[in-house]
């Protein structure tokens, strides 16, 4: 049913990808034909940084594999999203607002969200990240990140702070049908600035730190702002050919498959909460469980909170 499921979303992505893309062409040919629609505005003075970079991925074990591919991202000040008029509004419906990150982080200054914004019609998103700065007088430095990790095709989505220097965490959703949820993340970010960082290895008890996956990318400058649109064309949808390419390599590779854990474990999410408790949780009691039809939109309280929803589709 899933496979069934898939090949749909596929096809209905693939319709209206085609179609948004031939009028972004239309759309592109008059703005260069027209005298004046050429402005020199940057994307940054809309809120909006952009950052083009490299993805790499490492599998050390049960069998090696390793690939990479270029990316490209937006960061954006989500107290300034109601002027960063070059995103369309159902971006800022799907992911949290500067006050709800602010809350679930316990900050008191900007929230900048790292992201790759949709295009023609399709967002994919498998990790997008908050970066929430405190205010110490005039100075602002980055206290706490937020991870927002997506899985497709089963459109779910986990919520949960963690701390950028360094930080360890139970695994905490089924990203892979080729990795089984007995492990942890160890996660790193740097402070965004002309190089950004991200990396995330797996920790496993029987495979070791078998899995690595990182960010490395550097600040765009000087684009126009009407060229966000070309910026990103098509980097959803790269991106999850992507996914589904490598993972058809891995199940060549003979990699065994692992199903869902709500096949087998329905309570995986409260082991969830138990590993972590046992990690570096001291307000465990407050971490939530709940599963509604869209993205939620609540504060998670005090402590490291998992929050499962949802995504949007096609799963952003």
């Amino acid at each position: 049913m899933e496979i069934i499921y898939l090949l749909c979303s596929i096809l209905a992505a693939s319709i209206t990808t085609a179609i948004l893309s031939l009028r972004l062409a239309l759309q592109s040919l008059v703005l260069a034909l027209l005298p004046g629609c050429g402005s020199s505005n940057q994307g940054n003075k809309d809120g909006v940084v952009l950052y083009q970079g490299l993805v790499r991925h490492v599998r050390r074990r049960p069998v090696f594999h390793s690939f990479e591919y270029p990316v490209r991202y937006a960061l954006v000040d989500l107290d300034q999203a109601p002027a960063a008029r070059t995103l369309p509004d159902s971006f800022f419906v799907t992911h949290l607002s500067a006050g709800e990150a602010r809350r679930i982080a316990h900050t008191s200054g900007s929230v900048l969200l790292l992201t790759i914004p949709p295009s023609v019609g399709y967002e994919q998103n498998p990790l997008s990240v908050y970066y929430c700065y405190n205010l110490e007088g005039s100075t602002s430095y980055l206290a706490k990140c937020i991870a927002e990790v997506t899985n497709s095709p089963w459109g779910e989505r986990v919520t949960f702070p963690f701390d950028p220097d360094s930080d360890v965490v139970p695994k905490s959703l089924h990203v892979s049908p080729f990795m089984d949820m007995h492990g942890k993340w160890k996660m790193h970010a740097n402070t965004p600035g002309e190089d950004l960082l991200l990396d995330i290895s797996v920790q496993h008890p029987d495979l070791g730190n078998y899995f690595v996956a990182s960010l490395k990318a550097k600040k765009v400058c000087h684009l126009q702002t009407h060229s966000l649109a070309l910026f990103f064309w098509f980097m959803p949808q790269k991106v999850a050919l992507w996914i589904y390419w490598q993972a058809l390599k891995l199940w060549c590779k003979k990699v065994a498959f692992v199903s869902h854990p709500k096949y087998q474990t329905p309570k995986y999410r409260e082991e969830v909460l138990t590993r972590n408790q046992s990690l570096q949780c001291p307000f465990s009691e407050k971490n939530g469980i709940e599963q509604p039809a869209a993205v939620s939109k609540r504060s998670t309280g005090d402590g490291r909170c998992f929050v499962w929803t949802n995504a949007s589709w096609p799963w952003c």
